[in-house]
C-alpha cells in the first residue's frame, strides 16, 4: 500500500464514526478459564459486576424481556407492510446487520435476508435481481433517534430493498468506506435451475437511495460464507465459513475455515486481491473443535488459496476449504459471527467446544503473514451460552452475542471481567410466537442504542414473522 493510498484509506475509515473502545481480552480469557471450575460455572454478572438486573416483559414489545429501565421499539416486522411504505411487504428471514451514521444525524441500518427458497419457488424481493431465481438480498432502513425531554424513542423514517436476487444472505459486515458486505451462505448455480452462480460476497453502498446492481466479488472466494470484518489499519477483510464438521461424514461435512482477503486496492474490493486461509504454525490441518485450552496462544500463519472461485465448487461446496486444508489450513466447527476489536478480529464457532455449545476466538495479527489465535471463551453448557451466532463489540468494553439455540433465545453479553449478562430474552410462553434466532446486533454510532433482529421464518411463504428492534437505556450502569 502506498503512503497516499494508506492516508486516504485511513481518512475514509474515520468517516464511519465507529466506536473505538473494545473488550478486555485478558478479562475474557480469565472467564473462559474459570468456566472449567464448577464453582463459577454459569456465573452471571450482577448489578455490582456489570450486569443490568433481572429481565421483565417489555411494555412496548411484550414478546421480549429486557432489563428494568430500558426501552424497546419494534421498527420493522417481516411479512407485514413497512410502517413508512405500505407498498413494501418487508421480506422475511432477517439476519446480519450494521449501523452507519448519516450527515443529518439519522442512522442507516443495512440488513440481510437469509431467504432459502429454491429456484423453482423463489422470487426476487427487488427489481434489479442478480438472479431472478433467488429470493435473498438486503434491505436498508433509515431511523432517527428522538429525545423528548428525558424520554428517548427511535423512529423509522425510510425502508427499501437495496439488493436482490442473491441467495441465503446470512451475515456480512460493515466496511470503513461506508458499505455493507453481504454474504451468501450457499454454493449453488447452473445447471440447478439458477441463472447465475452463488456462494459469493456482494457490496452495498450505505448512501445508495435505492436498489443497487449486485456484483459478485469472486476473488473473495466461493464457499458457504457467513460474516466478515475489516481491519481498518490495513483494509484486510476477514471471512468466516459456516459449515459443519461431522466425524461420521468427513467428506460431506469437512468443517469450516477462517480466511482473509488482501485487496489489491484498499477500499476497492472489486479490484481483486489474494485469498488466504488460517493455519497453525507447525500443526498442519489443526483441529480447533475440541480439546482446546482457553487462553493458550496458538501461532498463526496463512496459506494461499490459489483459485478462490474454482470450477469444482459447482459440485463441491467445500472446494475452497479442501484447497486450504491440503496446504495445512485449520478446521473449525461452523464459524459464524465476526467483528473487529482489541487489535484484531473476534469470531464465533457456533457449535465448537467440548460441549458443542460454542466458542469465541480472537485473532491478532503480529506481522504481514503471522499472527496469534486465542480461545477467549468456550461455553461449558447450553445453560451458560448456547449457539452464539452474530457478534459485536460494546462501546463500554464487552461483547454482544446473539444466540441461535433451541427453545428460548437470548441476546447475551460478556463483560470485560468475563461474566455472562442476559440482556434480551425471547421466551417460550402461551400466546407468543415461537422464538427464532437473534441476529444482527449492532450499536448506533454514539453507542446509545442497540439494534438487533429476530429472524423469523426463512421462506417467502412463512407465517412466522421476524422483526428489527431498537433497545436503549441506562447502559452506563453496566459493562455493555
Amino acid at each position: 500500500m502506498s503512503t497516499m493510498d494508506r492516508r486516504d484509506f485511513l481518512r475514509r475509515a474515520a468517516l464511519t464514526g465507529g466506536i473505538a473502545v473494545t473488550p478486555s481480552l485478558a478479562g475474557l480469557v480469565a472467564w473462559s478459564e474459570g468456566c472449567t471450575r464448577p464453582a463459577v460455572r454459569g456465573a452471571r454478572a450482577t448489578r455490582a459486576t456489570g450486569g443490568y438486573g433481572p429481565l421483565t416483559a417489555s411494555v412496548d414489545c411484550p414478546e421480549l424481556w429486557i432489563p428494568e429501565g430500558f426501552g424497546c421499539r419494534r421498527l420493522s416486522t417481516t411479512t407485514r407492510p413497512s410502517l413508512v411504505d405500505p407498498g413494501l411487504i418487508v421480506p422475511p428471514a432477517i439476519d446480519g446487520m450494521a449501523a452507519f451514521p448519516m450527515p443529518d444525524g439519522n442512522i442507516r441500518l443495512i440488513r440481510n435476508h437469509e431467504i432459502v427458497d429454491g429456484a423453482r419457488v423463489a422470487r426476487p424481493i427487488g427489481v434489479r435481481p442478480y438472479d431472478p431465481h433467488a429470493g435473498g438480498g438486503t434491505t436498508t432502513l433509515e431511523v432517527r433517534i428522538v429525545q423528548r425531554g428525558a424520554e428517548t424513542d427511535v423512529e423509522l423514517v425510510g425502508e427499501w430493498v437495496s439488493l436482490s436476487g442473491t441467495h441465503t444472505n446470512c451475515a456480512g459486515g460493515p466496511t470503513p468506506w461506508r458499505t455493507w458486505l453481504t454474504c451468501e451462505e450457499i454454493v449453488t448455480g447452473p445447471p440447478r435451475d439458477y441463472a447465475r452462480r452463488h456462494g459469493y460476497i456482494f457490496e452495498v453502498p450505505v448512501d445508495a437511495p435505492g436498489e443497487v446492481e449486485a456484483v459478485p466479488l469472486t476473488a473473495m472466494g466461493r464457499f458457504v460464507h457467513e460474516a466478515v470484518a475489516v481491519d481498518e489499519a490495513t483494509g484486510i477483510v476477514y471471512e468466516t465459513e459456516d459449515a459443519w464438521w461431522r466425524e461420521a461424514d468427513p467428506h460431506g461435512s469437512p468443517g469450516s475455515g477462517f480466511y482473509r482477503f488482501l485487496p489489491n486496492t484498499p477500499g476497492r474490493l472489486i479490484d481483486g486481491g489474494r485469498l488466504e486461509m488460517l493455519a497453525i504454525e507447525g500443526r498442519p490441518a489443526y483441529d480447533t473443535i475440541t480439546g482446546q485450552t482457553p487462553g493458550m496462544v496458538l501461532p498463526v500463519r496463512w496459506v494461499a488459496i490459489e483459485d478462490p472461485d474454482p470450477a469444482a465448487a459447482d459440485e463441491d461446496a467445500a472446494a475452497v476449504f479442501r484447497a486450504g486444508t491440503s496446504r495445512g489450513g485449520a478446521r473449525f466447527q461452523r464459524l459464524e459471527g465476526c467483528w473487529a476489536g482489541d487489535g484484531g478480529i473476534y469470531f464465533v464457532s457456533t457449535n465448537g467446544g467440548d460441549a458443542a455449545a460454542g466458542q469465541v476466538w480472537h485473532y491478532r495479527p503480529r506481522a504481514a503473514d503471522r499472527g496469534e489465535l486465542t480461545l477467549i471463551f468456550e461455553s461449558p453448557s447450553s445453560d451458560v451460552l448456547e449457539g452464539p451466532d452474530n457478534i459485536c463489540t460494546s462501546p463500554r468494553g464487552g461483547l454482544i452475542l446473539c444466540e441461535d439455540g433451541t427453545a428460548e433465545q437470548y441476546v447475551r453479553g460478556l463483560t470485560p471481567q468475563g461474566e455472562i449478562i442476559d440482556l434480551v430474552l425471547a421466551p417460550l410462553a402461551p400466546g407468543l410466537p415461537d422464538p427464532s434466532e437473534f441476529a444482527g446486533a449492532t450499536f448506533s454510532p454514539d453507542g446509545h442504542v442497540l439494534f438487533f433482529n429476530v429472524q423469523g421464518g426463512r421462506s417467502l411463504a412463512t407465517t412466522q414473522p421476524g422483526a428489527t428492534y431498537a433497545l436503549w437505556g441506562p447502559w452506563e450502569i453496566g459493562a455493555l
